[in-house]
Formats: C-alpha cells, structure tokens, sequence
C-alpha cells in the first residue's frame, strides 16, 4: 500500500487511475459500454483490467452498492463454475456453524463499507446516504454472489474477504494471479462496444425522481385496488 492508500486496497493510487485504453478494455470485456467507472480496482499481470470500480452514486443518480464489479470473461466464468457446483450452498452453511468465520466476513463487509466511502470521496461522488450500511454480495450474513466476493477480493488483496479468498483458490485450474489469461479472451477486432442491451440500461437512464414518482403511483394503484376489493366484499 501507498501513503495515499490506508483502506487496504490491492493497487496503488497510481495504479487505480483508469486510462483510456482501461475503459476500452473493460467495454470490450464486458461487452457493452462502461458505465460510471471511476477506477481499476485489480490488475492482470499484463496491466489488462480485472475489477472495475464502481462509483457509489451513479451519473444518473442512483445510487450503487456493488463497487467492484468483476470484468475478467476468463474468470467470471470460473467463478460461475464454483456457484453452480454449489459452492455458495457450502459457504452458507459454513457461517451458520463457523463463529471465526461469521466474525471474519463481517470484517469484511465493514472494510468493503469504509473503501466504499473512500472512493466516494475520492471521486467527487460523496456520501450516499440511501446505501449506508449496506454491502454487497450477501454480507455479512449471507453468500449471494461468489463474483462479489471475489472481485473485492482481488481488490482488497488476500486476508481481507475469507469466502472471496476461498472462491480464488478455487479458480486456480482456470485462472492464477501470476499468469496472463486475456488472450482470446474477449473481442479485440473492430470498435468497442456503442450500445447496451443489457435489461436494466433503462431504468438506469430515467431520472431518479420520475423513477421515484412511478413506484409511488403504482402503490398508490394497488392501495386503491385493495381497498375497493375489501370494501365490495363487505
């Protein structure tokens, strides 16, 4: 870590500083255009982005709890692997009955709030009040997305996340930090990717108050609608 990193980061300050090249990459890794990226969170050997880093408040003024979001297509997919293996069914299990364990992932999700708020300052985002105290990925009680836990691992660097650290042990057969996997990896022909499809690019581009505005007509709707139907069953 550098002076300028206290939260325990994997990266320098330096090294999280997102290029051109790195937002180029990341839209091709993920097949569509980045979004709100305000750093790289982890790195290939070769430099290559393997964890994009989030802004907690989006540009459209959502706000985001996921902060690292794992990019790598070679390891994404292993981690898919280990969930539908049943890895996230173990690990579950295991904070029912492993107090250590219980105790360590809450540290991690305590660490993951706090680098959260630093990268909110850091980036100009500020505190986002709508998300306090909430993680991501199932902490700390639960494992609801192994690639989660693994991108902050890789961000954080081991001994921080045991269940993400456990998750990269894991992968070793398909993807080890000290060797380059992005080769075929992903599309590097032609543009980077102009358009997403992705299902919630819509609801991410409406503006928060109209989005507010609609949920508050429709439980009004359904308010309406229960009311009418109790009062004619009288």
């Amino acid at each position: 870590m550098d002076a300028e990193n206290p939260n325990h980061e994997a990266l320098d300050a330096a090294a999280r500083v997102p290029s051109e090249q790195d937002l180029d990459t990341l839209s091709r890794q993920l097949n569509r255009p980045v979004r709100d990226v305000v750093e790289i969170g982890a790195r290939c050997v070769c430099g290559n982005p393997l964890v994009a880093t989030t802004a907690p408040r989006l540009s459209s003024g959502i706000p985001f709890p996921t902060t690292y979001y794992l990019t790598h297509p070679v390891i994404t997919s292993a981690v898919s692997r280990l969930e539908a293996a049943g890895l996230m069914i173990e690990m579950n299990a295991e904070l029912g009955e492993d107090a250590d364990l219980a105790r360590a992932y809450e540290l991690a999700h305590q660490h993951y709030l706090a680098v959260r708020d630093a990268i909110g300052e850091r980036s100009g985002t500020g505190p986002v009040p709508e998300i306090a105290g909430i993680s991501a990925g199932g902490m700390p009680t639960r494992v609801k997305c192994l690639h989660v836990l693994v991108g902050h691992s890789l961000a954080a660097g081991p001994g921080i996340n045991p269940l993400g650290d456990r998750a990269l042990e894991g992968i070793g057969e398909w993807w080890t930090k000290d060797k380059c996997y992005c080769t075929g990896a992903w599309d590097t022909e032609g543009p980077a990717p102009s358009q997403d499809r992705s299902r919630h690019v819509k609801t991410q581009s409406v503006d928060p108050a109209i989005k507010q505005a609609e949920r508050a007509a429709a439980r009004a709707a359904r308010e309406a609608a229960a009311a009418t139907e109790s009062e004619t069953g009288k």
